[in-house]
């Protein structure tokens, strides 16, 4: 462990975490929607998929705003210089998606494997299509604490492709400029250098 910490603290910091883990128990059943202990591999899954498409496709959606006439910036073609910005702040050690093309792997690209996966997002976005890996995400039920038969005891994490998320996160760059000056001052989420302290110390200071 010590030399672990030394040469890698990433790592260090696993093991002290699966130390403390201990073993942890999968759970062999599962509750279906109606209570009904469900124990065969294919059921479970079964529950897992309807469980997931309730939670992540509420009935309820946002209404959207019209979009305005495009900006000649955020419509001209992807540069290399864009996804080889994005890819060098890829963070290592996450899990890959469905294809498993690790962030390792992205961030070694030599100058011509950064040139084609640039023509890779251009393609994508002028055709307004993503390769199927992109848009598929491999979704892991994470448990939470109380009964490990039930779904609503766990958070789903999705896994997502590597190269899916070096486009999206182009276009979102592209796009933030834009759309900043709507979003509210108060809201933290899904902001660069904001997050739950910030709200936490807003709320301490009106109380």
């Amino acid at each position: 462990m010590e030399k672990d910490y030394r040469t890698a603290s990433g790592k260090f910091w696993q093991t002290v975490r699966r130390l403390r883990r201990g073993k942890q128990l999968s759970a062999n059943t599962i509750y279906s929607g109606g209570g009904e202990l469900l124990a065969s591999t294919g059921d479970i899954v079964g529950r897992w998929k309807e469980y997931f498409k309730d939670l992540l496709n509420p009935t309820d959606k946002p209404s959207v705003e019209e979009p305005e006439a495009k900006d000649s910036e955020v419509d001209s073609f992807i540069t290399q210089a864009e996804v080889t910005e994005v890819v060098q702040q890829l963070l290592g050690g996450k899990a890959p998606g469905v294809d498993e093309i690790c962030p390792e792997y992205l961030k070694s690209l030599d100058v011509v494997g950064l040139f084609w996966l640039t023509c890779l997002c251009n393609i994508a976005w002028r055709s307004g299509t993503v390769p199927l890996d992109w848009a598929t995400g491999v979704v892991v039920p994470l448990f939470k604490k109380g009964d490990r038969s039930v779904c609503s005891n766990y958070r789903g994490i999705t896994l997502l492709s590597l190269p899916g998320k070096v486009y999206s996160r182009v276009l979102e760059r592209r796009v933030r400029p834009l759309v900043k000056p709507r979003i509210q001052e108060e809201q933290c989420g899904f902001r660069p250098s904001r997050g739950t302290l910030d709200q936490l110390y807003t709320v301490h200071r009106v109380l």
